[in-house]
C-alpha cells in the first residue's frame, strides 16, 4: 500500500490542473530530501514531471525546480540528457521572448550538461526563433539568447546567467573547445568566445563565474592557444585583457612596467578594484597557467608583465587558494628556459651592491636596512614575512652565495698544494701550515660577513 508522500507524487499526473498544482508544489521539499520517491515504477514522477513544463505558469515553474533537484541524481539526469522530445520543449521555451521560466530552464540545461550525451547540442539544428538569432543551430540561439538577453534585455522576465554554466560544461569537450573558437559564418564570422569575454567583469556573480569557467577549459586545448593569445582583430580572441582586468587592482606599478603591460590595463583609475570573489580569481590565474603551456605564451606573458599584477594579487587577496595559484604561475614565468640563462633585473642588481655597501660602511650609515627579495637586513627590527618570492633576486643570491663557496673551496685546495709541494721538497711544513690556517679563518670570517649581508 503507498505511503502518503508516494500518494502525493502520483497526484503530479492528475487531470485536474488545481491537483497538479498542490501536487508539483508539495513535492518541491522531498526532491531533495528524499529523492528516491520520484524513481519508483521506471521514473514515472520523473515523466510526469517533464510533461509538467509544458503546463500552466506556477506548474511548469515547481516542475522545472523538482527537475533542477533531480538532475543530480545520474540515473535521472540520463533520463532528461537523452530525451530528443524534451530538449526541444525545453529550447523551444528558453528561446522565446515571452517565456517566464526561462531562467529555471537554463539552471536545468546548466545541470543536463553534466551529462556527454548534451554533446549533440553542437550539430542540433531547429527552426530559427524570429527576433532572437539567424541561425538554426540550437547552440549558436542559446549564445544569443545568453549575450542579448543580459539584464533583461531580450526577455524582462530572464537574465539567462545560468547558461555560462551550461556553456562552461559543454567547453569540456573537444567539440565544445572547437565551436567556441571558430568563426560563425552567420554571425560575421565571429568567434563566439569573444561574445563571451566581455562579461568577465559583469555586476551578476553567475554570469562572471561561468563565463571564467568557459574561458579556462577552452584553454585546455592547445593548440587553440593561438587564436586565444592572438590580438588580431580578424582571426584572435584577444583573450588577455579580460582575464587580466579581473584580477588587477589600484596598484601603482612602475613606468618600465606599465610601459610593456597591455594598454587596457595602462590607464586604470586609481579605484580599480579586482573581482571580489576568490574562486573567480582562481580561475583566472589557472587559465593563465594553461596558457603558459607553451614557449609562445610563456614569453607573452613575460613581456606584457603579467609577474608584478600576479604579485600584488598574491598581497592583495586574503585567500589560500588564490595565493597558490599565484605562486604556480610565478615559478613558470620567472623561471630560465631551458638551454638559456635568464639576464637579473638592473634593479635587483643595484639593490645587492646597495646593501654591500652599506654592511662595508661605505653607505647608508648606522642602522640603514636595505630590502632585497622582500628580507630586511641592518635595522634591527623584526623581518616581515615574505609573500611571492621575488625569484629574480633569490637566484642572485643564490649565485653569490655559490661563488663564494667556490672561492672557499679554492683556497683549500691551493693550501693542500702548498703544503704538499713543501713536504715534496723535504721542508718543515708546520710553521707554514699555522699560516696557511690563520689565513684561512680570515677569509672564512670575511665570507661569512659577505653571507649575511645576502641573506
Amino acid at each position: 500500500m503507498p505511503t502518503e508522500l508516494e500518494e502525493l507524487v502520483e497526484f503530479l499526473h492528475h487531470g485536474n490542473t488545481q491537483i497538479r498544482q498542490l501536487a508539483a508544489e508539495n513535492v518541491l521539499p522531498y526532491t531533495t530530501s528524499q529523492p528516491s520517491l520520484f524513481k519508483r515504477d521506471q521514473l514515472l514522477p520523473i515523466r510526469d514531471l517533464k510533461l509538467l513544463v509544458k503546463d500552466y505558469t506556477p506548474i511548469s515553474k515547481n516542475a522545472l525546480t523538482a527537475l533542477i533537484n533531480l538532475a543530480d541524481d545520474r540515473e535521472v539526469l540520463q533520463c532528461l540528457a537523452t530525451d530528443n522530445t524534451f530538449l526541444e520543449s525545453l529550447l523551444l521555451r528558453i528561446t522565446s521572448a515571452s517565456e517566464p521560466n526561462a531562467n529555471e530552464i537554463a539552471m536545468l540545461l546548466a545541470n543536463m550538461a553534466k551529462s556527454d550525451d548534451m554533446r549533440r547540442i553542437f550539430t542540433l539544428t531547429r527552426a530559427v526563433p524570429k527576433g532572437l538569432s539567424t541561425s538554426d543551430k540550437a547552440m549558436d540561439q542559446l549564445m544569443d539568447c545568453f549575450v542579448k538577453g543580459a539584464e533583461g534585455s531580450y526577455n524582462k522576465h530572464a537574465d539567462y546567467d545560468y547558461l555560462s554554466y551550461f556553456f562552461a560544461d559543454m567547453a569540456k569537450h573537444p567539440e565544445g573547445q572547437s565551436y567556441f573558437t571558430t568563426p560563425q559564418p552567420y554571425d560575421s564570422n565571429i568567434l563566439p568566445i569573444t561574445k563571451l569575454t566581455p562579461f568577465t567583469e559583469h555586476a551578476s556573480t553567475i554570469r562572471r563565474a561561468g563565463v571564467a569557467s568557459t574561458l579556462k577549459n577552452v584553454a585546455f586545448a592547445i593548440p587553440s592557444h593561438p587564436t586565444l593569445l592572438s590580438s588580431s582583430p580578424n582571426s584572435g580572441a584577444n583573450l588577455l585583457p579580460y582575464i587580466l582586468l579581473p584580477i588587477t587592482g589600484p596598484e601603482d606599478y612602475p613606468e618600465d612596467d606599465v610601459d610593456a603591460m597591455l594598454p587596457d590595463l595602462q590607464l586604470l583609475p586609481p579605484d580599480k578594484k579586482r573581482d571580489p570573489d576568490p574562486a573567480i580569481l582562481t580561475t583566472h590565474l589557472e587559465t593563465l597557467m594553461l596558457l603558459t603551456t607553451t614557449r609562445e605564451g610563456r614569453d607573452l606573458l613575460r613581456d606584457i608583465r603579467v609577474y608584478p599584477i600576479v604579485r600584488e594579487t598574491h598581497l592583495g587577496v586574503e585567500d589560500e587558494a588564490v595565493r597558490e595559484a599565484c605562486d604556480r604561475l610565478v615559478q613558470v614565468l620567472m623561471r630560465d628556459e631551458e638551454g638559456e640563462e635568464k639576464p637579473l633585473d638592473p634593479a635587483v642588481v643595484a639593490a645587492a651592491q646597495a646593501s654591500k655597501s652599506g654592511a662595508d660602511g661605505n653607505a647608508g650609515g648606522a642602522g640603514a636596512g636595505v630590502s632585497i627579495g622582500g628580507g630586511w637586513v641592518g635595522d634591527g627590527k623584526e623581518q616581515p614575512e615574505k609573500t611571492v618570492v621575488d625569484l629574480e633576486a633569490e637566484r642572485a643570491k643564490a649565485e653569490k652565495a655559490k661563488a663564494l663557496e667556490r672561492s672557499r673551496r679554492k683556497a683549500y685546495e691551493d693550501a693542500n698544494r702548498a703544503s704538499r709541494a713543501a713536504e715534496d721538497a723535504g721542508e718543515p711544513t708546520r710553521e707554514a701550515e699555522r699560516e696557511v690556517k690563520e689565513e684561512q679563518k680570515e677569509e672564512e670570517e670575511d665570507e661569512d660577513e659577505q653571507l649575511v649581508e645576502i641573506f
